[in-house]
């Protein structure tokens, strides 16, 4: 039905609306009678089987929301309802920032694939907790944390940690996002010796705190060989929890979209089909050469329940959705659950 009926409507809308329809919607919907538990009845399976215990957390199952759908915490406990092991919001800034000029968000359905450029459009950290702090569900949440575009990277690592002590009690695990493409000089902050700066001030935070929490980095798919070395090298040093793999791509190598609207739309990272094998690659690449506590999630380009079980089996521990889940609706998530148990 989402495919046949609803996806196409929804096409022939601006995404950005679109994203901001979808949240009107499901906020009126579920306080409407029944309507969480007809949503739960479609989306979600419950097994034993699928559950997964990874940084002193039971994961009823291996698929959650990427960061970017749900930057301000707003559908944590409508999304909770959908299927998802676990959601992780942000990106989340100290203060509140608009993000780069609209418009910055563009399908490419030729591909399966979208192109944005959003830059931590977001309502500040502050605001993120306070809604937080009022949820009803009791689902596992990601705090995805970045730096205010006007600081400097000479000053990123007081950015961080604003959030991090910010969301602290309010969040499950926290995930370090250095590997945006569309904060200017962000990248610049996965060069070796300020990366290891930067997490290690977390860690030593962290290890102050009443109980540290999981700590996990998000890495670009485009990446190197050497570079994704020194990442390992880097995360074995700081004892990070682990690494999600991967962000978007800066690449547009092989689409079918016209070159001449690929130029059109300009700056942005590319996520969907066409980062399905390079994300998988580093995956596995990652499983080989780190220890085996440190976890991997994967996400870019799952687009199928398929896409889902081959990042798993490459050394994936957990997987994360956005385009697909943009394409393919909720019902992604209730064929990747009910594949992994027809194994």
């Amino acid at each position: 039905m989402y495919k046949s009926l609803i996806r196409p409507l929804l096409f022939k809308l601006d995404p950005e609306k679109v994203h901001y329809l979808i949240t009107d919607f499901l906020n009126v919907g579920y306080k409407l009678p029944f309507t969480k538990s007809i949503s739960r009845s479609l989306f979600q399976v419950q097994d034993p089987r699928l559950e997964r215990e990874l940084f002193g957390l039971k994961f009823p199952n291996p698929v959650g929301l990427a960061a970017g759908f749900d930057k301000d915490a707003k559908l944590v406990d409508d999304f909770s309802h959908l299927g998802f092991g676990f959601i992780e919001i942000g990106t989340l800034t100290p203060k509140p920032q608009p993000g780069n000029p609209k418009p910055r968000l563009f399908r490419l359905p030729q591909d399966g694939a979208i192109i944005n450029r959003m830059g931590f459009n977001n309502e500040g950290v502050d605001a993120a907790v306070e809604r937080l702090r009022n949820r009803k569900s009791n689902i596992i949440v990601g705090g995805n944390i970045g730096k205010n575009k006007v600081t400097p990277n000479e000053q990123a690592t007081s950015d961080y940690l604003y959030c991090f002590k910010a969301l602290y009690d309010v969040v499950d695990y926290f995930v370090v996002n250095v590997s945006s493409p569309n904060t200017p000089d962000l990248r610049a902050l996965q060069e070796k010796e300020p990366l290891q700066q930067l997490l290690m001030a977390l860690q030593e935070q962290n290890s102050k705190m009443p109980k540290p929490k999981p700590l996990l980095l998000k890495i670009a798919p485009d990446l190197n060989e050497p570079q994704l070395n020194d990442i390992i090298e880097i995360a074995t040093s700081t004892r990070l929890s682990g690494i999600i793999a991967t962000n978007t791509t800066i690449s547009r190598e092989g689409l079918a979209t016209p070159a001449q609207r690929v130029q059109e739309i300009g700056m942005g990272g590319l996520s969907g089909k066409p980062l399905t094998a390079r994300s998988t690659e580093i995956i596995r690449y990652l499983r080989q050469h780190l220890p085996q506590e440190q976890k991997i999630i994967g996400v870019g380009g799952i687009m199928t329940a398929e896409d889902a079980l081959e990042k798993l089996d490459a050394g994936a521990d957990l997987v994360q959705l956005y385009t697909g889940f943009i394409y393919e609706g909720p019902a992604l998530i209730t064929q990747i659950n009910k594949k992994l148990l027809s194994r």
